[in-house]
């Protein structure tokens, strides 16, 4: 099997471990100069970056991509994982403290009722989604046009996006918006999560507020969906593991995110390199044996990708159809695309 053209290359690919795996041999960050990004993939290296004050999460000139521009750029521009300083530090901690006190017994995942590939993909972005939303207080009989909508908007956030793409995406974010409005100002009764996150809210702004709620939602649609993807993968590779243990091990050897990217406010030295203020950082977390990220912005739902993604694992037990599957094109989430009457990769 030939090894990854590059760093990005390698998400998509049918086994980039033995190519990261060297990556992380070097401490020092190279130029690759096709990518146009400087790559780290040692996890000492992927965590001074991480936790590096001038290595931010979008170019200082560009706090928001200019192509999205409208109500889905608006949005993008308020949630904490797009952010530093006081916007992301006055809303972080109340997402993971609320994330923290949602009851585990409160989680549901939705029935898997899959006979073939194009159900099995469904759910995979499904369920993380509607699990989410169910603990946000949203109605039964509308999680799945809130899965829809959510997709739409996680669509136009990718680099690979096209035109009208993101065209829809600003449909979908406005009409998210509004439902996710008239929830915080009435909240269902059975709504752990937003219950626990308004009661911690305090004088957060209230489109900040309304923007990092749906930001919940959009980050469990690509990380959890492959990381449930990539357990059905080691299902269909033969693995018996219980379902917790499944999906730990996936975590670990098959993660969902495997790239993350920071922006350079101003020159800085990565282990004796000398990187130039404006310069774009691809840290490879797959290498780094860093999943959910390091420090400041590391995932606050680690522990509620997990939960959901066991109990999808379990709801696909004796129901998991024989097919073949492909990697889907990204920059940064590894996530299988299954198809029927395939060779397995």
């Amino acid at each position: 099997m030939s090894r990854p053209a590059d760093a990005l290359a390698a998400v998509s690919h049918a086994d980039p471990y033995p190519y990261y795996a060297a990556l992380a041999r070097g401490r020092a960050p190279f130029h690759d100069a096709g990518l146009g990004l400087w790559v780290c993939a040692h996890p000492d290296t992927v965590h001074a970056v991480l936790a590096h004050a001038d290595c931010r999460v979008r170019p200082v000139e560009e706090p928001v991509p200019a192509v999205l521009r409208g109500p889905a750029g608006t949005l993008f521009g308020a949630l904490a994982r797009m952010n530093d300083g006081a916007p992301h530090a006055q809303i972080k901690p109340v997402l993971q403290a609320a994330l923290g006190a949602v009851p585990s017994g409160a989680l549901r995942v939705p029935r898997a009722r899959v006979r073939n590939a194009a159900g099995l993909n469904a759910f995979m972005f499904d369920a993380p989604v509607q699990a989410v939303a169910s603990l946000l207080g949203c109605p039964e009989a509308q999680l799945g046009a809130v899965a829809g909508r959510v997709g739409r908007f996680a669509g136009a956030l990718s680099p690979l996006a096209d035109a009208a793409q993101i065209g829809v995406a600003h449909e979908a974010a406005t009409a998210l918006l509004a439902a996710l409005r008239r929830l915080v100002a009435e909240p269902p009764a059975d709504a752990p999560l937003l219950h626990a996150v308004l009661a911690r809210a305090g004088a957060v702004d209230a489109d900040v507020l309304l923007a990092n709620l749906l930001g919940l939602l959009s980050q469990s649609y690509e990380a959890t969906a492959g990381l449930i993807g990539n357990c059905i993968v080691a299902r269909l590779r033969g693995a018996k593991d219980d379902p917790a243990a499944l999906v730990d091990a996936v975590m670990r050897d098959d993660p969902a995110i495997h790239n993350t990217r920071r922006y350079t406010a101003r020159a800085i030295d990565i282990e004796g390199v000398e990187v130039d203020a404006g310069q774009a950082i691809l840290l490879v977390l797959a290498a780094a044996r860093e999943p959910f990220g390091h420090g400041r912005h590391a995932c606050p739902g680690q522990a509620l990708a997990r939960a959901v993604t066991v109990q999808a694992v379990v709801a696909l037990e004796g129901c998991l159809p024989d097919v073949g599957w492909r990697y889907r094109a990204s920059p940064n989430a590894r996530m299988p695309e299954f198809l029927d009457g395939r060779e397995k990769a």
